[in-house]
């Protein structure tokens, strides 16, 4: 049996933060170990209570992530000698700061160095000063040249990466092909469907104040423009009074969510909604799975599409709750399909989702399929799965190791 590799995350967000990749990375993090492998995460967070679970034991930075946050990594990766380095990376988790994507060009430096990993998030540029645009790509390019091994959580994404995608002045394009070899490995659902405990449906739903009548449209995840909450509400307004909306979650962490959030909340106003709808705000992954379960429909309108880096749309597939949302912009695999895993409309445009949210909603053996169809999907998405995608590419690059010193 082999050895446990030693497996230090660097992540700029971890619950209690609010964030997909934060909770990503502890999934993953509390699979590796159940895997056997041991893992801890550099965040810029508190230090977690180990609590007998198969937690990663989280070593909080201080200071931010700019240019000193360099020196609290080396500190830390000299202290536990890691094998393998796996930054998750999104960013505006790591505040737009370059400082990240030069860390593995640092890292190369170290005697007898982890091997680095990263796993690249989104594909947004970061920002660097008044005028830097042309930098902005630059330092990208080094972080995923000067990584030993890349994943990309989507197949859109690799396109990119391999310049098969159109360029974009926000998102990333090589300015030079790009060596380091890459792994395509989906992200899975950050909620489980494991209500608290004692879950009743029909009492949930008489707690959100049902009637026989209520049909609750569930929305999961933080408020972004790229989300379609305005769409959906614009819809909603359109649609009968026993129709209403569950926005379960609804943080706004960044300047420009916080913006949209209250655009939400002003159209919110203004389309006199206030009694249909009802925001959550932070809760626990019981609760969000609770709050699917109670809800009738998921209406996930992307105005870029649906894309298995959604992790609202992975949720809404693991618990088979009918879902509505917009058709990928690229074809996804495995395949989202039409009617068979979720009703798909053209784009997130009002009049559209309301007639999907009427037609799913009076169609049970359509709820039926999907529902069912969902579920199957699901099982691509595994934590099991993903796991041992993981463990495969960090050992593959061990075994590079170990085979060139054989030379």
């Amino acid at each position: 049996m082999a050895a446990p590799l030693h497996i230090l995350m660097i992540t700029g967000e971890y619950p209690p933060a609010v964030g997909g990749v934060g909770d990503y990375t502890r999934q993953l993090g509390r699979e590796l170990i159940t895997q056997g492998q041991r893992v801890s995460v550099l965040t810029n967070g508190p230090a977690n209570e180990r609590d007998g679970r198969d937690e990663p034991a989280v070593i909080p930075l201080g200071g931010g992530w700019g240019w000193r946050s360099w020196s609290q990594a080396l500190r830390v990766i000299r202290l536990l000698t890691p094998e393998i380095v796996h930054i998750q990376y999104q960013t505006g988790a790591f505040d737009m700061q370059p400082a990240i994507n030069l860390l593995p060009w640092r890292l190369h430096r170290l005697p007898n160095r982890p091997r680095i990993v990263v796993t690249a998030h989104d594909l947004r540029l970061p920002y660097l000063l008044p005028k830097a645009d042309p930098l902005r790509g630059w330092v990208t390019q080094r972080l995923f040249a000067d990584a030993d091994a890349l994943i990309l959580t989507n197949t859109e994404d690799d396109d990119r990466v391999h310049a098969r995608a159109a360029p974009s002045r926000e998102l990333f394009s090589p300015c030079t092909a790009i060596q380091t070899p890459t792994t395509v490995i989906p992200i899975g659902s950050n909620i489980a469907p494991t209500p608290p405990a004692g879950f009743d449906r029909a009492d949930w739903r008489g707690w959100l104040g049902s009637d026989a009548q209520t049909i609750w449209l569930a929305y999961f995840g933080l408020l972004n423009r790229s989300k379609g909450v305005i769409e959906l509400l614009t819809a909603l307004a359109e649609l009968p009074p026993r129709f209403k909306l569950l926005i379960i979650g609804g943080g706004a962490p960044q300047p420009e969510d916080q913006r949209y959030a209250a655009e939400v909340q002003a159209l919110i106003a203004a389309r006199s909604l206030s009694d249909r709808v009802r925001i959550t705000g932070p809760c626990s992954e019981s609760d969000v799975s609770g709050y699917l379960l109670a809800s009738d429909l998921a209406v996930l309108p992307f105005l870029d599409g649906a894309s298995y880096r959604r992790g609202s749309l992975l949720a809404a597939l693991a618990h088979g709750i009918p879902t509505i949302a917009t058709a990928p912009s690229n074809p996804l695999n495995p395949a989202l399909e039409d009617q068979t895993h979720a009703l798909l409309v053209p784009q997130a445009e009002p009049a559209m989702l309301k007639a999907a949210i009427e037609r799913l909603s009076s169609d049970a053996e359509l709820r039926r399929l999907i529902a069912q169809g969902a579920r199957r999907l699901a099982e691509s998405f595994s934590w099991p799965r993903i796991a041992a995608q993981h463990e495969a590419v960090y050992h593959t690059l061990l075994r590079s190791i170990n085979e060139k010193a054989k030379l």
